[in-house]
C-alpha cells in the first residue's frame, strides 16, 4: 500500500466555552463546514459533529476495510459488513479528558464463514487496523462480533 496523506482544515472562532468551529475535508472535499462546539461536543449534538464522532467514523471505517481484507484472504469475502464504533472520552485523574475506550460491534453476512472464523478474522483485523493501534497507545479497544 502506498503512503497515504490526507488533510482536514479547521476553523475556530471565540473562546472554548462559547466559540464554535467548522471542519472541512481539505484533501477530498467530501464534506465542508461540519460544525462543532464545546456545547454540542459534550451535550446534545444539535446536528453538529465532534472530534470523537469523527474518530469513531475513522476507526470503524478502517476496521471494516481491515476485516473485509482478512475475510477475503481467508477465502470467504464478505457480502456485507455492518460496523458500529463507539468512542468514549472520560476524565482521567491527573490528565484531564482523554479517549479511554473504543468499542467496535461488527456484524457480517459472510457466505461460507462460521462464527468462530468470523471472530478470528475480526481479531486479526483489529491487530492490523492502524486506528486500533493508534487508540490502543493510550486507551482500550474492544471488538464484538456476530454473524447475520
Amino acid at each position: 500500500m502506498p503512503r497515504i496523506v490526507r488533510e482536514a482544515g479547521i476553523t475556530w472562532e471565540g473562546n472554548v466555552a462559547r466559540g464554535a468551529g467548522a471542519i472541512t475535508a481539505a484533501s477530498s472535499g467530501a464534506f465542508s463546514g461540519l460544525g462543532y462546539s464545546a456545547a454540542t461536543r459534550s451535550g446534545n449534538p444539535e446536528g453538529k459533529t465532534s472530534p470523537e464522532e469523527l474518530l469513531a467514523a475513522a476507526h470503524g471505517g478502517c476496521f471494516a476495510m481491515s476485516l473485509a481484507s482478512e475475510l477475503t484472504q481467508a477465502g470467504t469475502p464478505p457480502e456485507r459488513l455492518e460496523v458500529r464504533c463507539v468512542i468514549t472520552m472520560d476524565e482521567v485523574e491527573g490528565k484531564g479528558h482523554q479517549i479511554v475506550h473504543s468499542e467496535i460491534d461488527a456484524h457480517g453476512v459472510v457466505p461460507g464463514c462460521d462464527e468462530a472464523a468470523f471472530a478470528q478474522a475480526a481479531e486479526a483485523a483489529d491487530a492490523r487496523c492502524p486506528f486500533s493501534a493508534l487508540i490502543r497507545a493510550s486507551a482500550t479497544v474492544t471488538v464484538n462480533t456476530s454473524m447475520r
